[in-house]
């Protein structure tokens, strides 16, 4: 397993593998049983990053959410595992009420809401603090100041180790970096945004906005990322749901681009090359370039988890990483 580094502040750093396991589906779509034995795995073979929010899933039963982390916390009680993991959690995509598909009414990041989910987190994965809280969605009804304050405030008192963000514009991105700089209080060390091989059209893929897609990680953001190193992208979906793999899956009509078939012919050769699945070659590629990420993987089955983590072992070699970066560009 591979690891690196998150977090800019010695005190708060967390090493982390490079290769993440998303929680998302775990206590609802995906049995106990087996989230336990996908999450023995993941452990065994090195992995100390795991993923969840506070409203997963609940569009699957029409919840508000926090299946995901309370199996969490029953897992992490039952094996015994401390800080040696790393758990991250985000806040502001829960409904107020339940619910069965994401609306814009949602819970916000207002600073009592902030402070009461956390609370509930916590109690739901029977901790007394998280490793890594993340803003799970822009609250624009929320001054960027206050956001800020209620978070540093948070990892300033230990309750919080890492703050990231989550599916915010880059220009909010910078301004919420120099407020909190201005403030001297501790600002975010991770950016959660979708993030592939293939690129989706930004009027059409991710959290969309009227002006665009808020959530994935196109060139403004992976332009700001390379001029900020202390900086580490999460990509979520990096598999596209199995649709590099899977014909039964096809892809969606933001895929549907002279891009997307010049990415495919360079990820074909490179698959024939390596013996590696197309899964593989992509996780390789995202965890290897010039961007510091991590690639977080959902998994509703052990041999799922098996072949993601298998990415670990292929190097892709020099030629090859240009190949695949260069293909689309023309």
């Amino acid at each position: 397993m591979r690891y690196l580094t998150i977090g800019s502040d010695p005190a708060r750093q967390r090493r982390v593998s490079r290769i993440a396991l998303g929680a998302m589906l775990m206590g609802t779509t995906t049995d106990e049983a087996t989230s336990f034995a996908v999450l023995d795995r993941y452990l065994e073979r090195g992995g100390t990053f795991i993923d969840t929010a506070n409203n997963y899933a609940f569009w699957v039963n029409g919840t508000q959410g926090g299946e995901s982390e309370q199996l969490l916390g029953r897992w992490l009680k039952s094996r015994g595992v401390g800080d040696e993991v790393t758990i991250a959690t985000k806040v502001g995509g829960r409904p107020p009420r339940p619910a069965n598909q994401l609306s814009e009414h949602l819970e916000g990041l207002a600073p009592a809401v902030v402070k009461e989910s956390l609370a509930r987190s916590l109690d739901n994965l029977g901790r007394d603090h998280v490793d890594l809280y993340y803003a799970h969605i822009d609250d624009f009804a929320v001054p960027l100041e206050q956001q800020v304050e209620t978070f540093g405030a948070l990892a300033k008192d230990g309750t919080v180790g890492l703050v990231g963000l989550s599916n915010y514009w880059t220009w909010r991105i910078e301004r919420y970096r120099a407020l909190a700089a201005e403030a001297g209080l501790p600002g975010y060390d991770v950016l959660q945004y979708h993030h592939t091989y293939f690129r989706a059209r930004t009027d059409l893929g991710g959290l969309r906005s009227k002006d665009g897609s808020i959530g994935v990680a196109e060139g403004n953001l992976l332009s700001y990322l390379r001029a900020e190193p202390g900086l580490t992208l999460v990509a979520y979906s990096p598999l596209l749901s199995g649709r590099y793999v899977r014909a039964d899956r096809p892809l969606d009509e933001s895929y549907d681009h002279a891009g997307t078939r010049a990415r495919k012919v360079a990820l074909d050769e490179v698959v024939s090359e390596t013996g590696a699945t197309a899964n593989q070659v992509v996780l390789s590629w995202l965890t290897g370039g010039e961007v510091p990420t991590v690639a977080l993987v959902g998994a509703s089955s052990v041999a799922q988890i098996d072949e993601s983590l298998a990415a670990e072992d292929l190097e892709l070699t020099p030629d090859q990483r240009a190949r695949l970066d260069a293909a689309g560009h023309n």
